[in-house]
């Protein structure tokens, strides 16, 4: 082969390689762009599911049709007893939804009994603890279990799923790291009766207890928005190796 084929076969190589990357770069750059229209879309239909009036809590036969895409904050009222049964603290380190909580501490969880005895899990609130204290929480629990019905005001809220690096929970001091109300449920014995557990849970907007704690109150969303500056770096490295490319093949033309 001679030297001026292998040169031809190099820079057709070369300029594959080019497009290749430059298809590439413009694909993951549109596509930021396709997810920054869905996002803004998201963004747009919480924001007006958590600003409408409350509505009333689904019906338990409706329950196995909701799911997080469509009934994610959700705003419901319904009246519900608070269960005598062991509450769950959930550990936060902050909170993406509430503006009014900063700094560790855990969500309060109880269950709650409809009038038809169906369970649902309730985020009572905030409880302001940097070490999980088992004693502070049942103080601050207790309060609200009266055994008389509650008016109560909230968002529907799906269960997490634990991440690979999420800490176990600690059954003896009913302390979890994921909002899985489902498996703590299972764990403590809440549905236990035969009745329906809700797949869903409900952080708690109101009444605020006479204490303050725990703390409930009303949900923001604030989703992270950078598609457009990704979009944006990945059509500038189109472009650059759009510019590596003609500045080595005017090269190997002079050469």
């Amino acid at each position: 082969m001679t030297g001026v084929a292998l040169r031809r076969r190099g820079v057709a190589g070369f300029a594959i390689f080019t497009l290749v990357m430059v298809v590439a770069c413009v694909a993951l750059g549109i596509w930021q762009l396709q997810r920054r229209l869905e996002k803004h879309a998201l963004i747009s239909a919480l924001n007006e599911r958590l600003a409408a009036a409350p509505e009333a809590l689904p019906a338990p036969s409706q329950w196995h049709a909701l799911t997080p895409a469509r009934d994610e904050f959700r705003r419901v009222s319904f009246t519900a007893t608070y269960a005598k049964l062991p509450d769950a603290m959930i550990y936060s380190s902050g909170s993406a939804v509430r503006e009014d909580v900063s700094g560790p501490g855990t969500w309060a969880f109880l269950p709650a009994k409809l009038p038809d005895g169906e369970t649902v899990v309730v985020n009572t609130g905030f409880v302001q603890n940097t070490m999980q204290d088992r004693a502070q929480q049942d103080r601050a629990v207790g309060r609200l279990v009266t055994g008389q019905p509650v008016k109560l005001t909230g968002y529907l809220r799906f269960p997490e799923s634990a991440g690979t690096l999420t800490p176990s929970e600690n059954i003896g001091k009913r302390l979890w790291f994921t909002r899985d109300h489902l498996a703590i449920a299972r764990a403590l014995g809440w549905g236990e009766g035969g009745k329906t557990m809700a797949p869903f849970y409900i952080d708690l907007e109101s009444p605020v207890p006479e204490s303050g704690i725990p703390r409930p109150g009303p949900l923001t969303v604030h989703l992270k928005d950078d598609h457009m500056q990704y979009a944006i770096t990945w059509f500038g490295l189109a472009f650059a190796v759009m510019i590596a490319f003609g500045v080595w093949w005017r090269g190997q033309r002079r050469g």
